[in-house]
């Protein structure tokens, strides 16, 4: 039997043993129909994926006796108010793709998601998952829906650039800078940068990788973005800026083709864009990954921004109890193996076996010790903020100079989005 088919019995045995587990994981109510097995309806907002998710069926039908029928959105906005709406109907999913951070936090606060509790509990039990990644799911000390996937935001390389300049990959913050000049004397352009939707990367490393609380105190509302310690760490990127290191952010050449034809010689990004590199041409023999160094050489761990998509049942669906069980076993090493052979990527169950040497190996880097996880900027932040700092931060690519007028703006949003939640 290949990998997709043949599942440990320790696992079936669980899956079969966790069903009531699954089943009372949330608040209780008269929702769910009892029912552990069968056809589970699944909405997702990433249509592209639908062959990835169904590939799973004869894995999860053999382990846990159930199959999804997938039905998925492109339009991300159609997808949003079709599942919001779905709340107030007798169709709330049994399964569903959602966002973590503050659209998640929305859900939970209207009691529209089930708990997952006792589904985390397990999996950190088992050495499935780790506990950073569990903050990102839990709410008032309880846990809801379980990551879909996740993505590390890492450095990719391009490997031509870095030998034929005599650089190595950089484990401290000063070797990444000693880099980073090295390649612009030589003629090479170290990172890649935008004025659009990815800017706000390297503000997050810049911050959370100085100073983790910094970083959290800005999720709260208790550190502003005009506070003279995010003035500081603007003005060093500010200083990068002026020193030449990154690219037009103007331009409007595919990151994945300037990275392989040597526009710039890094590039900060989800463990994802492999598969951007791969369609673009480029093998593992041509790029490499690296957990990017931290700023603060006095921190105990590098932080690594994580970016985690959730699997969610509705509390009320009538498939709630098989949402549940097929979350339980969707946490488990055989269920991870076969999405990975499906679709690639890192694997946030350290037990699962990740197809991709490159991207195996980089997963177990940062999923070992010496590193800790720190949500994304984009799923950290409330939205309102979100949209402000993207819009500033690519406006501070396009035209980097003093930040405080970018900073400004960006607080601006800040103390409005605040004073609405006292």
């Amino acid at each position: 039997m290949n990998a997709r088919s043949k599942i440990a019995a320790s696992v079936a045995g669980l899956i079969i043993g966790g069903l009531a587990l699954a089943g009372c994981s949330g608040g209780g109510g008269d929702a769910g129909s009892g029912e552990v097995t069968g056809t589970l309806d699944f909405y997702t907002d990433k249509a592209a994926w639908k062959p990835d998710f169904e590939s799973l069926n004869d894995t999860s039908g053999e382990a846990a006796d159930i199959t999804l029928k997938t039905t998925g959105y492109s339009d991300a906005n159609q997808y949003d108010a079709f599942i919001k709406q779905s709340f107030r109907t007798a169709k709330s999913p049994g399964l569903f793709t959602w966002h973590t951070g503050e659209s998640l936090k929305e859900l939970v606060d209207e009691g529209l998601v089930a708990e997952t509790t006792d589904i985390w509990k397990k999996a950190v039990d088992e050495g499935w998952v780790s506990e950073d990644l569990r903050d990102s799911y839990t709410y008032d000390d309880k846990q809801y829906c379980v990551p879909m996937n996740i993505a590390y935001w890492i450095m990719f390389y391009n490997k031509a650039a870095f030998a034929d300049n005599g650089v190595e990959v950089p484990t401290t913050w000063d070797e990444l800078n000693t880099a980073a000049e090295t390649l612009k004397g030589a003629g090479v352009t170290p990172y890649y940068q935008t004025s659009v939707l990815f800017t706000f990367q390297w503000f997050e490393h810049l911050v959370a990788s100085t100073d983790p609380d910094l970083y959290e105190g800005l999720t709260t509302g208790e550190v502003k973005y005009t506070d003279p310690e995010i003035v500081d760490i603007m003005n060093v990127w500010r200083d990068e800026h002026e020193d030449g290191w990154f690219s037009d952010a103007g331009s409007t050449t595919d990151p994945a083709v300037g990275l392989k034809q040597g526009d710039y010689a890094m590039i900060n990004f989800g463990t994802f864009f492999a598969g951007n590199l791969a369609g673009a041409g480029m093998t593992t023999d041509d790029y490499g990954m690296f957990a990017i160094p931290a700023v603060n050489s006095d921190l105990e761990t590098t932080p690594v921004a994580v970016e985690s998509g959730p699997l969610c049942t509705a509390e009320n669906s009538k498939q709630r109890d098989l949402g549940l069980a097929y979350a339980e076993w969707w946490m488990s090493p055989d269920a991870q193996t076969a999405w990975n052979d499906a679709h690639g990527d890192v694997a946030f169950n350290p037990k699962a076996t990740v197809s991709d040497p490159a991207l195996a190996e980089i997963g177990e880097q940062i999923a070992g010790d010496g590193y800790s996880l720190y949500d994304r900027f984009f799923e950290a932040m409330p939205t309102e903020i979100v949209t402000t700092a993207i819009e500033q931060f690519g406006a501070f690519n396009a035209n980097p100079g003093d930040p405080m007028p970018y900073l400004e703006k960006i607080q601006a949003t800040a103390d409005k989005y605040w004073a609405e939640q006292e």
